[in-house]
């Protein structure tokens, strides 16, 4: 899985805060028992300490340490043995003091000794990542389980054979089936169709299911995609954007690139390269894109040119949304 350096980074700043919160609070709470039960803390402090002594006596005096171990361990099981009734006792877990790593794989470092991100941090990734996404897509209410079928109507659309209900119903499942599956694998996806009929929803829930099984996803509309590439090219500095080459680097080589409202944007010659660099760069590379689009087939092809058209006819796979706007009729409702 390619992961996004800039988000990997914030994700690991959290993790860090994380742990260090806990630390603390480990520290506080091993005061607060020591000042409630000073008992406790002699047992941890001779715990601590005897299984040294024994060990140097024993090889001071040149002699066998398994006898001392043995008789070390059993002293051991029995202040260990009191400690455990004194903090239960007190109204306290009786291993509260231990300290046990919250994640045992990595031990709380956050990578496995093959420098792999453990998927302790990944989850910290995933979080990081839908917090951004959800700056764009609100991916607090939209997903799978919360799609409704309730604004298609079931009046069949003579020009397409069936209607607005039985067509979401097939494209519901397919969008479903492909975040569920998400991969090396997966293919990519055109949804096509006039405004207000679901595609930046069905964006949504793809981005928030694909993110949080731990790949990368970048989703951004068509015209700030395109103004990133001119920034990088022009070499323009604005304050408010973040450096064009390296989000240009995300757009290329995430492992889930969403671009919605493509044909939006006033396209000339440049916008035609870039989005001919994009999909074909992608495919290239194996990465996933999905596309979002008002525009017909017949418009796309007009507008980014047949290299652009040809690729998507043969690599993607054109999901057509049609009915009735949602949000109008919301509105009227």
């Amino acid at each position: 899985m390619a992961q996004d350096a800039k988000i990997m980074a914030a994700a690991y700043r959290r993790y860090q805060l994380d742990r260090e919160a806990r630390r603390a609070e480990q520290e506080r709470l091993t005061a607060e028992v020591y000042r409630r039960l000073p008992r406790v803390e002699v047992i941890d402090r001779e715990l601590r300490t005897t299984a040294a002594k024994v060990l140097i006596t024993a090889f001071e005096e040149d002699r066998d340490p398994g006898p001392a171990l043995r008789e070390l361990e059993r002293g051991n099981l029995n202040l260990q043995r009191e400690r455990a009734e004194l903090l239960v006792g007190a109204g306290y877990a009786y291993d509260c003091l231990d300290g046990a790593p919250q994640c045992p794989i990595c031990q709380d470092s956050g990578y496995l000794p093959d420098g792999v991100a453990c998927r302790c941090l990944m989850a910290y990734y995933a979080k990081e990542q839908n917090r951004r996404l959800s700056k764009l897509l609100d991916l607090g209410n939209q997903s799978f389980d919360t799609f409704s079928f309730d604004w298609y109507s079931d009046e069949p659309w003579p020009s397409y054979g069936r209607s607005p209900l039985e067509n979401m119903e097939v494209v519901r499942e397919i969008c479903g089936n492909y975040a569920h599956t998400f991969g090396p694998r997966s293919g990519n996806m055109l949804f096509t169709g006039a405004p207000g009929l679901g595609k930046t929803f069905l964006s949504a829930c793809i981005a928030r299911e694909v993110s949080d099984n731990g790949f990368s996803v970048v989703y951004d509309t068509a015209a700030h995609v395109f103004s990133q590439f001119e920034s990088g090219r022009f070499r323009r500095e604005n304050p408010f954007e973040d450096d064009p080459d390296r989000e240009i680097n995300r757009y290329l080589n995430c492992d889930l690139l969403i671009m919605d409202d493509l044909g939006s944007e006033f396209t000339t010659s440049f916008e035609r390269a870039a989005i001919y660099r994009i999909i074909n760069g992608r495919l290239v590379g194996g990465k996933k894109t999905v596309l979002s689009t008002n525009l017909s087939m017949d418009e796309l092809g007009k507008r980014y040119g047949e290299a652009v058209l040809s690729r998507i006819q043969g690599e993607y796979q054109i999901l057509r949304f049609f009915g009735e706007d949602i949000r109008l009729l919301k509105r009227d409702r």
